[in-house]
Parts: structure tokens; sequence; C-alpha cells
């Protein structure tokens, strides 16, 4: 044989070996993952996502306005009630107060005076004057006597005598004047107008007080800082909030549970919290109050079903986003299946099962699930069970089962 001729002959033999392979290949069956329906307890949950909110908890607002000029607590922080927050400028009232008190002290200083009778200086010269005009009119009144006895006796004149009396009533002249400056000194609308200048000053006082009191913004109640972002430098305004505290030993989780599953959420269910942010970490609780209306949520139909949390330790924090998982029912010995094997035809739920090599459709009947395993009736416990895969399965098709 020409070697031209063996090359062909040779060509045609693997091409042959490779036509035969392509199509034994292509004639075995689809590799399919199976597996076993088994008998066991499941329980059923409705899980989702939910917010957390305080179950007690206060606003603490700026009662005046003014700039921030000191940071007391920080977000995540327990206060007792009353305990300062932040403070304010207070330099213009402690100003004013220090005025008010100068104006209140001389305004006290002038009512001693007044309630005294007048400044001591004042009230010295007075009666020093009195003194020595009494002085003048017992001398002279002596004078007058002894004239008068002389006149008598032919030994004084008459103009002596009237020169001695005029004395006397010029001393008693002195005198009362110096009483009506004496009275003068305190006239009843002095008085009048120093008490007025007094209760102005405590007034201005009282009104400093107040707004140096109120630069100072305090816990309303004892709890947890849970929202808080203020600066050093900000400004706040009368009735501006200033931080959220609540108290955090037990937290209320608003949890959004899809309209179809809502009818197996009841009150007094216990409910399990996660949170991302603290991997590993649960926390528990039971349902509180289930929803009286449907509402949208995106393109979810929900109800707002409201849960208490325990939460010891503070560490879930109102505004927070939560995982839940509400524990609605337990069936004990349940034959179940991984959720994902159930399959729907002409909207009939039901399984491929694997009969020698081939899968046989069979229908069942759904019980309680969870995220990942569902209740069923219509199998036998051991049997096996097509999971899903991208090849399309059919009643008596040839497979390879695969058991993962």
């Amino acid at each position: 044989m020409k070697p031209r001729a063996l090359l062909w002959l040779l060509a045609l033999v693997i091409v042959g070996a490779l036509a035969w392979s392509l199509v034994n290949w292509r004639n075995q069956p689809p590799e399919i993952p199976f597996a076993k329906v088994v008998r066991e307890s499941i329980m059923s949950t409705v899980s989702t996502n939910g917010k957390v909110e305080p179950l007690d908890w206060a606003p603490a607002r700026a009662e005046r306005s003014g700039a921030v000029i000191a940071i007391l607590i920080e977000r995540g922080k327990h206060v007792d009630q009353d305990s300062p927050l932040v403070e304010m400028d207070a330099s213009e009232a402690k100003a004013d107060l220090a005025a008010a008190q100068s104006r209140i002290e001389q305004a006290h200083a002038e009512l001693a005076v007044l309630d005294k009778g007048g400044r001591a200086t004042d009230l010295a010269d007075i009666s020093s004057g009195i003194e020595k005009a009494k002085l003048d009119r017992d001398t002279a009144q002596k004078d007058l006597d002894s004239f008068t006895r002389l006149q008598t006796k032919g030994a004084a004149t008459k103009q002596e005598v009237s020169l001695a009396q005029q004395r006397v009533d010029t001393a008693r002249i002195q005198i009362e004047s110096y009483e009506r400056k004496r009275t003068a000194l305190v006239a009843a609308p002095d008085k009048s107008a120093a008490l007025a200048r007094l209760h102005d000053a405590e007034s201005a006082a009282q009104l400093a007080q107040q707004r140096i009191k109120q630069s100072v913004v305090r816990a309303p109640i004892s709890g947890t800082v849970y929202q808080f972002d203020l600066k050093r430098g900000a400004y706040l305004a009368a009735g501006d909030s200033v931080a959220s505290i609540g108290k955090l030993d037990r937290v209320r989780v608003n949890v959004y549970v899809d309209e179809p599953d809502l009818g197996r959420v009841t009150r007094g269910l216990p409910v399990s919290i996660t949170w991302d942010a603290l991997p590993g970490r649960t926390w528990s609780g039971t349902v509180d109050k289930t929803p009286t209306q449907i509402e949208a949520l995106g393109s979810r139909q929900v109800g707002q079903v409201l849960c208490v949390i325990e939460n010891p330790g503070r560490d879930l924090l109102p505004g927070t986003n939560v995982t839940a998982e509400i524990r609605a029912e337990q069936v004990q010995n349940a034959l179940t299946i991984p959720r994902e094997a159930i399959r729907r035809e002409l909207g009939q739920a039901g399984v491929f099962i694997l009969s020698g090599d081939r899968v046989a459709w069979k229908k069942i009947t759904m019980g309680i699930g969870n995220t990942t395993r569902a209740q069923v009736e219509g199998v036998n416990e051991g049997d096996s069970i097509a999971l899903p895969t991208e090849k399309p399965l059919k009643e008596g098709m040839l497979v390879k089962p695969l058991f993962p």
C-alpha cells in the first residue's frame, strides 16, 4: 500500500474514533445532585429585616440660644438624670449677673442709710446743731428768768428782758429747724425709689441666673445617649434637639413581615435578632404586637410587627438595621427536604425522586418550613430528591445521580 493511502486510512480511523466518542458522550445521562429525605425536628421561622427603636426615651433640648463651648458626653454613653450634656457660652449672662449684683448691694446700702434716718455725717451735723441750739436756749432761758426777776425789783430794764426773750425764741427756732432738717433726710418717696431699684436689680439677677442655668443642657432622664452629633462651636437655637436619651436595657424592634407570612406570626412568639456590625451576637425577645394593616415597602407588601428585645449590654442602639428571625412553630419527627428541591408544575408543588436510574415526578404537600428546609408529605424517608441544576428534568429522564 502506498504511503499516501496509508495516511488517509489513518486519518479516517482517527476521525471515526472521535465521532464515536462524541456521540457516546452526548448519549451519557446528565449528572444531577440529589439529597435524601430525612426525618427530623423542624422549626418554622420567619426571617426578615427590622429597625431598633427605644421603648422609653426623651430628647434633650436647648432652652436658650448660644454657641456650644463644651461637649461633656459622647454617643453610646450612659448618663444620669440632670447630668450636664453640653455647655453653651454664658459670658454675657455672667456679666449681666455681676452688674445686677452690684446694683443690689448699692440699693441695700441706700436702704440701710434710710432706715437709720440718713447718712451718718448728716445726722452728726444735725445732732451737733440741735445740742448747741438747746444749750443756747437753756442759757438764754436762764438769762430771761434772771432779767425778769430783776425787772420786778427795778434792777433790769424792759429792753434787757426783751432781748433775753429774743435769744430764747431764736434758739427754739434753730432747734425746730434742725428737727425739720433731720426729718427731711428720709422722705417716703426716697425709700420707695430705693426699694424699686432693689427689686429691679433682683429681677435682673434672677434673669441672668436663669440664662446661666439654661446654658447647660442636662439629661431629661437616666439612660444611654443613642443620638448625638454636635461639635464644639455649633450654634443652637432655643428648642433645638441636642441629644436623644433612652433606657436601652430593653428595646423595640420594628420588623417587616411579608403578607403571606403574617398568618404564622402571633403575639408572644420568640424572636432572635442579629446585627452585621457585631457578628456572632444574638439578642432574644418576643413578638409584642401584630400589625393591623398592610403597607408597601418597596416592591413588598408587609405588616409591621413590633418585638420587645432584651438588651442587657445596651449594644443595640436605636436606628440600627438588624435581621430578625421569628420562631413560629415546631414539628417533631417530620419528613424534611431542602427547600430549594421543591418545584412547581402547573401550580402544584412537587419533587423529582430517583427511581432506579431515572427521575419521576411526585406531588407533595408542604407543611412548615424555615430558610433552608421544608416539611413535606407524599415522599418516604430515604427517598432521593433531585436538587436544582441548569439541566431541566422531565418525567422518566435517565440521570447520573450525585450525592454531595
